[in-house]
């Protein structure tokens, strides 16, 4: 049996951070999204075919497998899920896993889902309960049956929705041969599957939500990346570690990382290749520090994403944040990451207002952005890249691509 993984869009609702990295490649739990797609499905299948586009050489550069073999399709044309799928036809022989590049589900579950299809005589389909199912593709069942899929609607009359992962076999391409376009102009996955459920049928397979991490928007990134840590993050001291630096719990140090005198760190953390951290600095909980990073004297970093080359040297305070590449932060630089009423953060995401979901949220930060010395940044903001915070100055709501804030 072979995997398919869509991972060919340009991630638009996980903007600035994906204005020059592909989506599947943005790092949660110590290594990119779409590695933790290989690593938890390579023992349960013969072949690994990956669909990209956009930015697709990042991805074969830098995706790995111990031993399934990873073969990649091109996607010219972003023309819908059902188009994307529809892909993988001249690669698969029969039956074959298809799953979205953005969700994470852990490796037994996702070994049950394939051993659950492979018992089976219908095609599947993963599905999660959720809070907010009117966000999502619902699903109307009867038993295991899908007998239905509503996307988005005002009032769902279930809390099951797609999860994006999918058992298929030709069938599939039989329906999304005859699937019309939507009226976004895109075949969608969802009018294919309707048509799947009335020729064939459709099972479900139920996913705890505990372990679907789907991964549309900047900030659930640090959900996903908390979660993941706490459950997978291994110990690992490879790089060099100075006297009187203190550890507790899982803490991962990358090869040709250095931590110096007076750090500390408190797990789980990943320190990636190169790093340099301290010295006298304090690193909290569900943090990952990417390759080539500084976090110097006096700073703190707590439940964040700090991505390769950005330099938090002094002074600083970064909370419940992702921050992108090549970032330069000023001496005393702090980002607020809780309201004072405690209330859940709305965040300014692309020109909309949008409910984060979370009471503490800091900075969602695009490559290449430099603060002043004692800049300070509102909780739920957004800044795209190439963005200049000058000294003193308050940053908030969302900052434009190359903006200056005096």
């Amino acid at each position: 049996m072979k995997a398919f993984i869509l991972a060919a869009g340009k991630g638009t609702r996980m903007r600035p951070l994906t204005v020059n990295k592909p989506k599947p490649m943005l790092p949660v739990g110590g290594k990119p999204i779409l590695q933790h797609l290989v690593d938890n499905i390579e023992d349960k299948v013969d072949e690994i075919i990956i669909l990209v586009g956009w930015k697709r050489e990042e991805i074969k550069e830098n995706i790995v497998s111990k031993g399934t073999k990873i073969s990649y399709v091109r996607q010219t044309e972003l023309l819908g899920t059902a188009d994307a799928i529809d892909h993988a036809k001249k690669h698969v022989e029969d039956e074959f896993i298809c799953m979205n590049g953005d969700v994470i589900i852990p490796k037994d579950t996702l070994h049950d889902f394939i051993d659950f299809f492979s018992e089976s005589d219908s095609p599947i389909i993963g599905m999660s309960r959720v809070e907010d199912p009117e966000s999502y593709g619902v699903l109307m069942t009867e038993g295991e049956d899908v007998v239905d899929l509503i996307e988005k609607p005002d009032e769902p009359e279930s809390d099951f929705i797609n999860a994006g992962l999918y058992g298929f076999d030709k069938r599939i391409f039989e329906v999304i041969e005859d699937t019309e376009k939507s009226s976004r102009g895109e075949y969608e996955i969802t009018d294919s599957l309707k048509k799947l459920i009335e020729r064939e049928g459709l099972k479900g397979f139920e996913i705890s939500k505990d372990e679907w991490h789907e991964l549309s928007r900047p900030w659930e990134l640090i959900s996903t990346n908390e979660k993941i840590m706490e459950d997978e993050l291994k110990k690992n001291i490879e790089g060099d570690v100075e006297e009187n630096v203190h550890f507790e719990g899982t803490v991962h140090i990358s090869k040709n990382a250095t931590v110096r005198e007076g750090a500390y760190i408190i797990g789980p953390v990943f320190i990636g290749e190169g790093a340099e951290i301290g010295p006298n600095c304090y690193i909290r909980p569900a943090t990952h520090i990417g390759e080539n990073c500084k976090v110097g004297a006096a700073s703190e970093v707590k439940n964040s994403i700090i991505m390769k080359g950005t330099n938090v040297p002094h002074h600083n305070y970064i909370g419940d944040s992702v921050i992108g590449e090549d970032c330069n932060f000023g001496s005393g630089t702090k980002v607020a990451n809780l309201r004072l009423d405690g209330k859940e953060i709305p965040v300014i995401h692309r020109e909309e207002k949008v409910r984060s979901g979370r009471r503490k949220l800091g900075v969602i930060m695009g490559d290449e952005v430099k603060t002043g010395i004692n800049s300070m940044i509102d909780p739920g903001t957004v800044i795209w890249g190439n963005s200049f915070i000058g000294p003193g100055a308050v940053a908030k709501g969302e900052i434009d691509q190359g903006s200056k804030i005096q």
